[in-house]
């Protein structure tokens, strides 16, 4: 009788949600095709699925940005699969659609899927989960091998990285701060984890803390240092418990917060685009990325005026066409140059609006639109081959709209807003102070407004830029010449299938990678549902094609 087929030997360095994907992708593939596959995941972390930013210890001050209704996991499409949509999943804390879960609640439901996988795999299947971390990725006569922490591993005829986000050098600032608070001259803390963070917070009752950035981390940072040292909202107040600092100093480039999702999926409905004017979209961005960047932008912004104006005048907003091509020719070059309110009042505006109290602006329409186009966003653009301007035009495009499309739940915004009346969040600093290191710590200073803060709080996440990445696999494999950016300034450059590309143009068989390390072949990289989408298909299209090759 003759031997079983050998199984084509599969590793996945870090298993997060991007991994998790990624195995469940190929588990459903190899299923249907009868591989036989060995897959060996990588990774030093407590929750195999979940990765560092859902892990379900979590703190439960720590929010997702996307509400349950909104949370639409494809399930596992391997036989055997258990597990149901988030939704639906029992384990779940509670039955409300529009509640915005914890990190630790969806970190939960994606051990869950891991756990399914472990136990259930469907026949052909072997998974082995390596509790180290990989340090350096080497060819072996056509394969290749793993060094870890505790040894070798392999060799794989497959590797893909998932690196989630891997160690960054620090910017120039932020080295510089590091080396400040290292010589005693101040505290430095991270925005994660929460725990950490809540524990370190103890001793800062009654002082000043400066919160580096004013994105989602900050509303996680405000409510570690207010809720979770015993604080809490009332009736729209904050009523301090006397054991959070006295005053918050949150500061970013731009000095606004972002702003709220609709509250309720009845009024996120209302910023639905049609079929047809999906349709438009998807052909204009298909029309975009084969051109050069203005003329991309011309695309976009001209798919985006129709169904834009179809909601405005809905909501009972003015509905000027001239004036909103005046604000996407504004978004275009200088994103959010159009905001020239204080923070507090915009702030106050965006809550009207995502309460449904107020009509829709130009801004909010068309950032909650970009949200509901995400999905053929990414569709049209992840395996396109672009010109590197063209990507990094159309990416900057999304990122500065992720102000809006990336937005917080209307409560988070509206305790941001009681904490400022309160005295406790102080905005005088906000937009790009002037910041001096100081023998206490940092001076901040904006105008005529002085304030000195002992301690900061960095909640900036780095920008994936394959040049700035100190994680020793992606340096050596720069290094060596077998990854380079996609567009200056980003992340590695990558074919559809997630096949790494090196600077000589060239793809080395099985060695592949994706995620938020590759923004620049791919946009739209922080999305949960990004996770499991076409890209984990398609890297597992591209095993399952090379095995067929090899045999």
């Amino acid at each position: 009788m003759p031997d079983a087929e050998p199984a084509r030997r599969v590793a996945i360095v870090g298993l997060g949600p991007r991994g998790l994907g990624a195995a469940e992708a190929l588990a459903a593939r190899a299923a249907e095709t009868g591989t036989r596959v060995d897959l060996t995941a990588i990774d030093p972390g407590r929750w195999p699925g979940a990765g560092p930013n859902f892990r379900p210890d979590s703190s439960r001050l720590n929010l997702l940005n996307v509400p349950v209704h909104a949370i639409d996991l494809p399930p596992a499409a391997y036989p055997g699969a258990s597990v149901p949509p988030f939704d639906r999943w029992p384990q779940r804390a509670g039955p409300d659609a529009d509640r915005y879960p914890t990190r630790a609640e969806l970190g939960r439901y994606l051990v869950a899927r891991y756990e399914d996988l472990r136990r259930h795999p469907p026949q052909g299947l072997r998974i082995t989960l390596l509790d180290d971390t990989a340090l350096a990725l080497a060819p072996d006569g056509g394969n290749w091998t793993l060094s870890t922490g505790s040894g070798r591993a392999g060799p794989f005829h497959e590797v893909l990285l998932t690196l989630g986000q891997p160690d960054t050098a620090a910017d120039a600032q932020l080295a510089r701060w590091r080396e400040h608070a290292g010589r005693g001259n101040g505290t430095l803390c991270p925005a994660y984890p929460g725990a950490a963070l809540s524990a370190a917070a103890a001793a800062w009752a009654g002082g000043t803390v400066a919160v580096r950035g004013l994105g989602l981390a900050t509303l996680d940072v405000l409510r570690v240092l207010t809720l979770g040292q015993g604080g809490r909202f009332a009736a729209g107040r904050y009523c301090p418990s006397g054991r959070e600092p006295a005053r918050i100093l949150p500061f970013s480039l731009d000095g606004q917060p972002p702003a709220p999702k609709p509250a309720g999926a009845a009024l996120d409905a209302t910023y639905d685009p049609t079929a047809d004017e999906t349709r438009a979209f998807a052909a204009a961005l298909a029309e975009a990325l084969r051109g050069p960047a203005d003329a991309a932008l011309d695309e976009i912004c001209a798919a985006l005026l129709p169904p834009v104006l179809r909601i405005l005048a809905a909501g009972g907003a003015a509905a000027d066409r001239g004036a909103l091509a005046r604000w996407l020719a504004v978004e275009r070059d200088t994103p959010g140059a159009q905001e020239d309110r204080p923070a507090v009042q915009a702030l106050a505006a965006n809550i009207a609006i995502a309460a449904g109290k107020a009509p829709p602006d130009a801004g909010y329409a068309v950032g909650q639109l970009w949200r509901k186009w995400q999905t053929p966003l990414r569709q049209g653009f992840n395996p396109a081959r672009i010109a590197p301007a063209t990507a990094a035009a159309v990416i900057g495009f999304d990122e500065g709209l992720k102000r809006y499309s990336y937005g917080p739940p209307v409560a988070s915004a509206r305790e941001l807003l009681a904490l400022i009346e309160a005295g406790i969040v102080d905005l005088r600093a906000v937009e790009d102070p002037d910041i001096r290191l100081v023998a206490d710590g940092w001076q901040l200073a904006e105008g005529d407004a002085r304030m000195r803060a002992p301690v900061m709080v960095d909640a900036v996440l780095p920008s994936p830029s394959l040049e700035g990445a100190a994680d020793p696999i992606l340096s050596a494999l720069r290094a060596a010449g077998r990854a380079c950016p996609a567009v200056e300034g980003m992340g590695a450059r990558i074919r559809a299938d997630g096949g790494l590309v090196g600077s000589d143009g060239a793809v080395l068989p099985g060695l592949s990678l994706l995620g938020r390390m590759a923004l620049g072949s791919v946009i739209a990289i922080d999305s949960i549902h990004d996770c499991f989408g076409a890209a984990a298909h398609r890297w597992a299209d591209g095993v399952i094609t090379r095995a067929a090759e090899a045999r």
